[in-house]
């Protein structure tokens, strides 16, 4: 159960017995999280890659294949660092500084990735980095450029309630990324449905088919 309370400008959730949640603590990213980036195989040598460990670069970190795979050598032997689906990747440099995404494979992580290992909920942490990119953004990188770094990272503040009421938090906004998801998926299949009956009515063979264009709209009235 959630409601506004309008003197604090936010949603409340209730525990199982409509009682409120304790008061939130404000706390450091690096008080309740352990970190970690990695680095990338000498790429001179050519047993390094080829291998089966997906390597996730920064613009990886919300895909779950990579372009890249490193062998079991090229991880010894370099500072790439494992890590596993559920965990917290933060990319820290490049055009996709500050973006955040939980990690659908098991891989090894580059330099240019943070990795973040909490107690807490992880999509609870993951929705708040999410929700804070542009601020987050705008206070540490001049004009957008440059690098982000582990030590800004476990300076960010942020609320952390009962890891019950993460959950709850956690849960919901999951649930609207789902209906959203499910939204774009329609959308992108009414979109190439439009573009292909254009097709057929537009292109010189079936221009003017008054029979074809009739049975589209009957297929939409469905």
């Amino acid at each position: 159960m959630l409601e506004n309370d309008n003197s604090k400008k936010r949603l409340q959730f209730k525990d199982k017995n409509g009682n409120d949640y304790p008061e939130w603590e404000i706390k450091k990213l690096g008080d309740i999280a352990k970190f970690y980036s990695g680095g990338t195989p000498l790429t001179t040598k050519r047993q390094y890659f080829g291998g089966k460990i997906p390597f996730i670069r920064s613009g990886e970190i919300n895909s779950s294949t990579t372009e890249q795979f490193i062998t079991e050598e090229g991880l010894k032997k370099s500072s790439a660092k494992l890590v596993e689906t559920g965990d917290i990747l933060y990319a820290l440099y490049g055009a996709t500084s500050g973006e955040v995404g939980i990690s659908k494979i098991n891989g090894a992580i580059n330099q240019a990735v943070l990795c973040i290992k909490s107690n807490e909920n992880h999509f609870y942490i993951y929705s708040f980095l999410k929700f804070k990119k542009e601020n987050i953004i705008k206070t540490f990188l001049q004009g957008g450029q440059g690098n982000l770094s582990a030590d800004i990272v476990k300076n960010i503040s942020l609320p952390i309630p009962t890891l019950e009421e993460q959950t709850k938090i956690a849960n919901f906004l999951s649930s609207i990324d789902e209906k959203i998801e499910k939204m774009e998926q329609e959308l992108a299949e009414l979109k190439s449905y439009k573009k292909g009956v254009m097709q057929l009515i537009f292109d010189n063979e079936n221009a003017g088919n008054a029979h074809f264009v009739e049975r589209e709209r009957e297929r939409e009235r469905e």
